[in-house]
């Protein structure tokens, strides 16, 4: 497998449905072995996950990992806060966005890159009920030209 290559766990569709993504950024994410082992399993969800800044450091919340099936003892919480590794000035960063009225951060994806479990983050800014009807519409357009286009070519 290639040095660079990304293996997705879990991704947040919602959160592009519910906001606008105006910056990613990538961040490491402290966990313990047993996590990581169902993680590698695929026991992930980041649909009620968010991003918050404390003191200087950067907590997720709300992100659900399963307890490993035969960790017994050394399974952790599986909605506890995860301290996500970033650097300073992305942390400074990101909590002048967090400040700002109507914007927050959310996890849009989880994967492995290079054997470290990373997670990416989205500065984001919610959107109105007339944004998502909007978005809605495009998808069944392009759905509805797609089955032309398919029945055409038959």
């Amino acid at each position: 497998m290639a040095k660079d290559a990304m293996k997705l766990i879990s991704n947040n569709k919602k959160a592009y449905h519910d906001y606008f993504i105006d910056d990613k950024y990538e961040a490491g994410i402290a966990l313990f072995g047993t996590e990581v082992k169902s993680l590698r399993m695929g026991k992930c969800s980041i649909k009620e996950a968010y991003v918050h800044i404390v003191d200087g450091e950067a907590y997720i919340y709300g992100m659900n990992i399963s307890p490993y099936e035969k960790g017994n003892i050394f399974n952790k919480d599986p909605l506890r806060e995860r301290k996500l590794l970033l650097h300073k000035q992305e942390i400074g960063k990101l909590a002048g966005k967090q400040a700002e009225k109507g914007f927050t951060l959310v996890p849009l994806q989880v994967y492995f890159k290079a054997g470290k479990v990373k997670v990416e983050i989205g500065v984001a800014r919610g959107k109105k009920l007339y944004d998502k009807r909007q978005d809605i519409a495009k998808k069944d357009l392009r759905r509805e030209t797609e089955r032309e286009f398919k029945i055409r070519n038959l």
